[in-house]
């Protein structure tokens, strides 16, 4: 009997254990099925951990929590071309989670709408691009990295034969290594795509690194291409011998307090998903922009150097810098750019997450969201990102800016 009830717990042990790896695999492959084709996904990016593989990086010893300031009332719409959208309707169809308004280090608004919440953690997507440039910042402050003048195989000798054969680490950091590549969301065959799919049905992002082909001179064209993303954070990993968790950890999450954990997204080697894998709450997503903010500098410490911020954000080539489209963005290192004069850059992510920085006014928003539209027109005008940073600017007028240096 006692054998028979042995037995029986083993059994249903090991049914337990079956039921919970079909779940986890059915939920990430139903995920990344789903990811550009309309599909609702507000039931999805707040609970990643749930069904992939992850490296947790711990909340802060020294928590920073930021004060509250004087409170502000949204704008009821905002110019958007020659339209007044109303502001409503315009984060009820972008599937606005959460957002967070702070205005000189004190918040002015903090909202959560649908599954988001103050301690809910939320997919960064590409927002995990500007995470990654400031690590790439601090490595090289710290000798690990020795100069971005470097070819990037001098680290990541493996990448010989690649597109990224003797690329500067410069080019990379600015999307402009020359590589052939179709950043196109709703082509389930373009490259993104089928990077992307690793993390639902499982490989490796370096062996995927190594068959990308060069197409122009590094250099000379900015693309959009997450590709280059990984390859820095493969290139922090052979620099500092650290995973990205780990380090990232060290020098960066607990330096800047946060107050939640925060985790990566995990390839089948372990390798994060550095181009868009981090996962945490907007609080915590907020205090990489008041540390660019303020120029670096985190409660008395220089955090990361400020001629390395300078340089994050500011177009230094002409391939880099904005074109005459009236909403139109440069590329600085892992940072767009806004176009105009009081300076404003943002890490922005697909389904339109945010962290937007205008210094002149003293502001950082977080904006997290599941827009559901995205990606599925050709046009680009269901991503509603230039309509998000309009709205960001109508924010902005409720705080004066700061005259010109």
């Amino acid at each position: 009997m006692k054998k028979l009830m042995i037995a029986s717990g083993v059994l249903a042990i090991i049914v337990a254990v079956l039921v919970w790896v079909f779940y986890r695999d059915y939920e990430r492959i139903r995920m990344a099925a789903t990811l550009f084709t309309g599909a609702e996904q507000v039931d999805n990016f707040h609970r990643v951990r749930e069904f992939y593989p992850v490296g947790v990086m711990a909340p802060a010893k020294d928590p920073y929590v930021f004060s509250e300031g004087e409170k502000i009332q949204l704008p009821k719409g905002f110019k958007y071309g020659d339209d007044i959208l109303n502001t409503e309707e315009f984060l009820a169809v972008t599937d606005t989670a959460a957002l967070l308004v702070v205005h000189d280090g004190k918040i002015a608004y903090e909202n959560y709408w649908r599954t988001g919440g103050k301690d809910v953690h939320w997919i960064s997507m590409s927002v995990a691009k500007s995470f990654i440039s400031t690590l790439v910042g601090i490595a090289v402050a710290e000798g690990d990295i020795r100069s971005i003048e470097e070819p990037v195989t001098n680290y990541l000798p493996w990448l010989a034969d690649s597109a990224f054969d003797g690329v500067r680490i410069k080019d990379i950091l600015q999307m402009s290594s020359g590589a052939a590549w179709t950043e196109t969301y709703g082509d389930p065959d373009s490259d993104v795509n089928r990077f992307g799919r690793i993390m639902a049905w499982g490989g490796s992002f370096d062996e995927f690194l190594t068959k990308i082909s060069r197409e122009r001179e590094p250099g000379t064209v900015n693309r959009y291409n997450s590709s280059e993303t990984q390859v820095l954070g493969s290139l922090l990993v052979a620099a500092t011998g650290r995973s990205v968790t780990d380090y990232m950890e060290e020098k960066l999450w607990q330096p800047l307090g946060a107050e939640n954990e925060g985790f990566w997204m995990l390839d089948d080697d372990g390798m994060e998903m550095a181009f868009g894998g981090l996962n945490a709450t907007a609080h915590d997503y907020a205090k990489l922009g008041e540390l660019f903010r303020k120029g670096g500098t985190w409660r008395g410490k220089q955090i990361v150097p400020a001629d390395w911020v300078s340089a994050s954000v500011t177009p230094d080539a002409p391939h880099l810098l904005p074109t005459d489209h009236p909403y139109s963005m440069g590329y600085g290192y892992q940072w767009w750019l806004m176009k105009g004069d009081e300076g404003e850059y943002s890490a922005i992510g697909v389904y339109n997450q945010f962290v937007y920085v205008n210094p002149s006014r003293d502001l950082v928003i977080v904006k997290l969201s599941a827009n559901s539209e995205y990606g599925t027109n050709a046009d680009g005008t269901a991503n509603k990102e230039s309509h998000t940073i309009e709205f960001f600017r109508a924010i902005g007028e409720k705080f004066a800016a700061r005259p010109e240096e």
